[in-house]
Formats: structure tokens, sequence, C-alpha cells
């Protein structure tokens, strides 16, 4: 029950300072407008200038954005001091209006305490806004305790000015047709006023700079998604600060740029990793050297001209068009790839990425080419670590992959990326997080999508190495295991028997004169021996190449396979099936008697038929019966194991299914 009310409240109050957050801003955008409205209402001669200050943009942007972050985060201090610094700004603007509203119409004594008004919302906004907004941005806090004193003489120095404003001794004379009074100067100041303004001002723009460098440190220290986060509000003090510097001849762009500041604090709290401040930067940097070279170059190239051709300005005017517009495409180009460098790095574009992969590829072997690759994707992505996991996890499911290359540290939540060949899951790719680069590229879709298609061929080149690898394996273990064999048989079988033979021969001549009948007997079971003899080698014969396919073809030897005893099998040759290959005519009729015993052992079947189908490319054998069909949970035994590996050896390939009733086996051996 306590959780409960605590809950309750704590959204009681949240929803107290979203209100109020919005109260505040309606406020502040209310006496902007106003106090806009109301200054270009005024006489001519009383008119503030310039017209638009950074109160206008402050009171309009800051308690906006402050109450909308509110809403997402009602204890978000930053949020709170764009809020009140905006109406500090807004009350500004109203009272100048104000001010030089009652100015104009002879009430000069409420335009001074109006003045006092102005510069007390001007007070509040620069200690809230100037002092401690670029401080506490990005994460609400100070980068570290040892930056408090500069918060504490930032928000003192912005007193101390709002003061002397206040304070300050009527000037002798003014732009305005009046001086405007002020109720509370103090008239001793006036020999050290303008020093005194001069030294205030110097110290709050230097405290401008250290909330500048403030913000470089923390991006210096950060982690890559923390650079990516701290660039936003950087980029925006950046540009504000170097307005500010340049002078009051440059107030129209610190207004301007004022209001993207807040707008920047925004993305940096909110949206940093949906938005991409590093395309910002370049498309910045791009157009600012496009704007800047490009009119160097045409005013200068005007005015040689305009002195070269003085009385032909027209000319003058064409020659410095064309020059520039000869230098904007080239230019531009290069200020691309110098900002891509800056920020990506070597590889952080996707044509030079794949121009490095396909080279790595075309350059090396299977194997060696998966670490080439694998070192150049983590380069151009800009990633702390790249695994790349061919076969076994990365294709098929659970099991040890066929080869698996790691650099770096991908870390314990990596991005994984499937690899696909034509349809066939062949890998998978493991993307660490950003590593130290300023701006990394490593989550951008347009650098893995061209990276992938390079990786997933040479993952599947490393298969098709490793399977050619294990056929070979086999090839020649079933090459020994086969001589071991007839070397066995030679040696233990035929071997023993010819001895054997030998001998008797030997004993029935020495019998032959003494006992006769003893070596007739001899001679008998030396011929029933033979006959053992004859009927081995038969048997070898046969092991090494089944003697029908020689007497009968393998359609015929087929067919006699069929005459075994069994349901009855049905033998059907389509094309020319002489002349085969004899590595192809002994697979087939393998794979064909492999499959009819199985169809008769375990098919239960009524009818069987075999189907060979001669092409131009590739010779079919297709085995199918109507019987029960292959078991739901079945598993794969010696026969099916040595019929694939039978189409296989010859680059073919083996199917095993049940196409509706019955079980189907389908060879298709290439000639």
């Amino acid at each position: 029950m306590t959780d409960t009310l605590s809950a309750s409240r704590a959204g009681s109050d949240a929803g107290g300072a979203r209100w109020a957050a919005g109260a505040l801003a309606a406020l502040a955008v209310t006496l902007t407008v106003a106090g806009t409205v109301v200054q270009l209402s005024v006489p001519r001669e009383w008119a503030p200038w310039p017209p638009f200050v950074p109160d206008h943009a402050a009171g309009l942007a800051f308690p906006l954005t402050g109450a909308f972050l509110i809403r997402h985060r009602p204890r978000l201090r930053l949020a709170w001091l764009m809020c009140v610094g905006g109406l500090g700004s807004s009350v500004a603007v109203m009272a100048v209006g104000l001010q030089n509203t009652s100015a104009a119409g002879g009430d000069l004594e409420s335009a001074g305490w109006l003045r006092v008004a102005a510069v007390a919302g001007w007070t509040v906004a620069a200690c809230t806004l100037s002092a401690l907004l670029p401080l506490l941005s990005p994460d609400d806090r100070l980068p570290s305790r040892r930056w408090l004193p500069v918060a504490v003489l930032a928000v003192a120095v912005n007193l101390a000015e709002g003061v002397r404003g206040a304070v300050r001794p009527a000037p002798p004379t003014s732009r305005y047709p009046e001086v405007v009074p002020n109720p509370l100067a103090v008239e001793a100041l006036a020999p050290y006023n303008a020093s005194l303004q001069a030294g205030l001002t110097l110290v709050m723009n230097a405290c401008v700079v250290l909330g500048l460098l403030s913000l470089v440190g923390r991006m210096r220290r950060a982690a890559p998604a923390g650079r990516r986060q701290i660039a936003w509000p950087l980029s925006a003090f950046v540009v504000y600060t170097a307005f500010l510097l340049l002078g009051q001849d440059y107030w129209a762009l610190v207004t301007i740029w004022t209001a993207a500041i807040p707008v920047a604090i925004a993305f940096a709290v909110l949206r940093h990793r949906l938005y991409g401040i590093d395309t910002v930067i370049s498309r910045t940097v791009v157009a600012t050297g496009l704007v800047v070279t490009v009119g160097a170059v045409y005013f200068g190239v005007s005015a040689l001209a305009g002195l070269l051709l003085s009385d032909y300005d027209q000319l003058a005017g064409l020659a410095a068009t064309l020059a520039a517009g000869a230098l904007f495409q080239p230019l531009r180009a290069r200020l691309r790839r110098m900002t891509d460098a800056m920020l990506y790095g070597r590889n952080g574009r996707p044509e030079e990425l794949a121009r490095r992969l396909t080279i790595e590829v075309g350059a090396r072997e299977p194997a060696n080419a998966l670490a080439a690759v694998t070192s150049v994707v983590r380069d151009g992505l800009g990633v702390t670590g790249v695994v790349v996991e061919v076969g076994g996890a990365g294709a098929d499911g659970p099991g040890r992959p066929e080869m698996r290359v790691e650099l770096g540290v991908a870390g314990a939540e990596p991005r994984v990326v499937p690899l696909v060949w034509h349809g066939e899951p062949v890998g998978r790719m493991l993307i660490g997080p950003p590593g130290p680069r300023r701006f990394s590229a490593a989550y951008t879709e347009r650098l893995i999508g061209t990276a992938v298609p390079y990786v997933a061929d040479v993952a599947h080149a490393v298969l098709m190495a490793a399977d050619l690898q294990r056929s070979r394996e086999r090839i020649l273990t079933a090459r020994e295991e086969e001589r071991r064999r007839l070397r066995r048989d030679l040696h233990d079988g035929l071997g023993m028997a010819l001895t054997n033979m030998a001998m008797s021969l030997s004993i029935a001549r020495t019998n032959l004169r003494q006992a006769p009948s003893a070596a007739d007997a001899l001679l008998l079971d030396l011929r029933s021996g033979m006959d053992a003899v004859s009927q081995e080698v038969r048997e070898l014969v046969y092991g090494l190449r089944p003697p029908t396919l020689d007497d009968l073809g393998l359609a015929g030897a087929v067919r006699a396979l069929a005459a075994e005893p069994g349901p009855p099998v049905e033998v059907v040759a389509e094309g020319e099936t002489d002349a085969l290959p004899a590595a192809v005519e002994v697979a087939a009729y393998r794979i064909a008697q492999e499959a009819l015993t199985n169809a008769r052992k375990h098919a239960a079947a009524g009818h069987v038929t075999v189907t060979l189908a001669r092409s131009e490319r590739a010779l079919v054998v297709r085995v199918r019966d109507d019987g029960r069909g292959l078991p739901a949970a079945r598993r794969s035994g010696v026969g099916f194991a040595s019929m694939r590996e039978r189409a296989a050896e010859l680059g073919g390939t083996c199917l095993i299914t049940s196409p509706g009733t019955g079980t189907q086996v389908e060879a298709v051996l290439p000639l």
C-alpha cells in the first residue's frame, strides 16, 4: 500500500510539474509575442535597435523546448532552467516594449522603472541560459566538482552585470529623443561605469568560452555513444559563441542561432541516437566551404576582370560566374571526401568500403580472405570488434561454426547480422559497439548493407572449400579402406587358397605313382578348391565393379536387381543409358540397389518403380515405392548416407522424400 501511495504521489508531482512548465511556457511565449508587437508599434524615433535581439529567440524557443522536455522528464533541471531563462527573456522583451511606449508618451519616470524590469529579466536569462546551461548539458550535471567554481563565477558575474545595469548612472546622451532616467542610479559610479562594464563583459565572455570548453572536455572523455550525444549542444554552442565574440555587428546571427541551442539540447537529451549529428556537421562543413570559397573566387575573379577589362563589366561578371561554376562541383566533392575522412576514417564511404572489399576478396584464398574482409569491415564500420562465424551456429542452428574469425572485442551484446548467400544461410556477423572514432558509422545501414554481400560470398566460399576438403578426405579414406580390404581378401583368402592348392598338387604328384587312389582324392579336393577360388575371385571383381554392368549395361543390371524376390519392380529407361562414364554407372547401380533393398525391407510396398532418365548433362535415378513412407521422426542410417555420398562424390545430389504416399529416392548424377 505504501508503494501504491508513493507511486500515486510521484505521478501527481509529475503531473503538477508538467502543468507548471506548460504555464511558464505559455506565459513566456505570450509575453514575447506581445512585447514584440508593442516594440513594432512604437514611434520610429523610439523604436529599439536592433529590432530583434537574442531575447526574442530565447523567449520563444527555450520555454517551449523546456516544457516539452519536462513532459518527458519532469525532474530534468536543464528543462527548468530553459523555462525560467526563457521567461526572463520574455519579461525583458515586454519591458523594453512598454518602456519605449511610455517614453514616447512622455512618461519617462515609468519608462525608467520598466528599464529596471528589463534588466532584471535579462539577468535571470543570463544566469540560467548563458552561465549554467552549457555547464549542465547534456546529462544534467556538471562535468566534475572542479567546474563548480566556474558555475559560481558565471552566475556571480552575470548578477554583477545585472546590478550594474540596474544602478548605472543616467548617460549624458542617448540615441532616443530623450534620456530615460534611472530611478536607482548611483551617480558616484559615473567615472567607473564604462571600465566596470568592459571588465564584466570580458569575464562574461570568458565564462561562455569556459562553458564551451566544458563540453569539449566531456566529449574527449565520453564513450562513442556519448560523443554523438554531446556533439549536438557542442555544435550549437560553438557557432553561438563565435558570433557572440564577433561583436554587435553579428547580433542578427546570434539571435537566429540562439533558437537552435534548445533544439540541439533536446536532441541530445531525447533523440540523439535517431538523428545523425555527423550528417549535420558534414552538410554544414560542405555548405560553408562552398559559400566561402565560391564567393571568394567569384568576387576575386570579378575584381581582377574589372581591373583588366574596365570597359567590359558584363564580361567581368560572366568570367566570375564561369569560374565559380567550374569550381563548384570539384570543390563539393573534395569537401565531401575531406569531411567523410574526418568523421568516418578511410572507409566511411560505401564506395570506398566496397572497393577495398573487392580487392581483398579477389587477391586471397577463401580462408585468408575471410580474415582480411573482417579486418576491412571492422575498419570501415569503426567498431571495437567484428566476429564472423561461418556455418554451425551461423548457418544451420546450434553447433560449432565451420570457421570463426574474431578481430577486436565485439562485447557482451553485439549486433547480429545474418549472412545469406542466394537465399542460403551461410553464417553470421557480430558487430561490436562504436570504437573511439569521433562519429562512428558502425550502425549506418548503408555501410552494413555494402559489407554484408562481400562477407557472405567469402563465407560461402569457405564452406565450399571445407566441403571439398571433406569430400577429398572421404574419397582418400574410402580408397585406402578399399585397398586394405582387397589386400586382406587377397592375402588371407585367395592367397591362402592358392598356397593350399599348390601344396595339394605337390602331394598329389608325390602320391601319383605310389598311391593312385590317394592322389585321385587329392585331385578331387583340389577341383573343389579351385571352384571356391573362382567364386572368391568373382566376388572380388564384383566388389570393384558389378559384372552385370559390363554384361547387361546399366538398364539390364537394374532389371536384374528388380527380378530378385520381393514386391514387383518396374524399370523405366528414358534416353540412352549405354556408354555412360564408369563412375556414373557404378554410382547409379549402387544407389538403385540400396534404394530397392530399403523398399523391400522397410517400406512394406506393393509396387516399386525405378526410372533411369538421361539428359545431355545428367543421369537421374529415381526409385519410388507406394509403401508407408518415411517416419515423422527418422534418423538417417548408413544406407541413406552412402547414397548421398556416392552422388556427392560425382558433384551430384541425392534427395530422399515422401511425396504424398511412399518414399522417393532421386539422385542427379552429372555426366
